[in-house]
């Protein structure tokens, strides 16, 4: 791809990273990205200007993901879909309790990030 796409990826991850190399993938993919390092900080740049989707690591510091997709439900409803990022044995259950629309577990395959991006991103701003 070539066009950035209109709204931007927000990465919530506090391993700095494995943040980085989603970044690099998604733009690579076409995709502009934006950060937060925890749910606190992601809370501020959803509110910036909603994402196309939220891949969310759910243990961080100051505000995990549990509190993140509580409060981002509360406040966008279902407006913004969530992906939920993690290495937990039972994601699936664990996407269900959160409201995620979707997830991926930690280790992952760069084109499975791909997949779920396009398959969840909301692109008109």
């Amino acid at each position: 791809m070539t066009a950035t796409k209109e709204r931007p990826v927000l990465v919530v991850e506090d391993d700095p990273a494995l943040g980085r190399v989603i970044e690099l993938v998604l733009k690579d993919a076409g995709y502009s990205v934006i950060a937060a390092t925890d749910g606190r900080e992601a809370l501020d740049r959803v509110a910036e200007g909603l994402p196309g989707v939220v891949l969310l690591d759910m243990k961080m510091p100051v505000m995990d993901g549990w509190e993140f997709a509580t409060e981002l439900r509360s406040k966008y409803g279902r407006t913004v879909p969530l992906i939920m990022v993690t290495a937990a044995w039972n994601s699936e259950q664990r996407a269900q309790e959160i409201g995620a629309d979707d997830y991926l577990d930690k280790p992952f395959d760069i084109d499975d990030l791909v997949r779920v991006v396009e398959r969840h991103y909301v692109g008109k701003a």
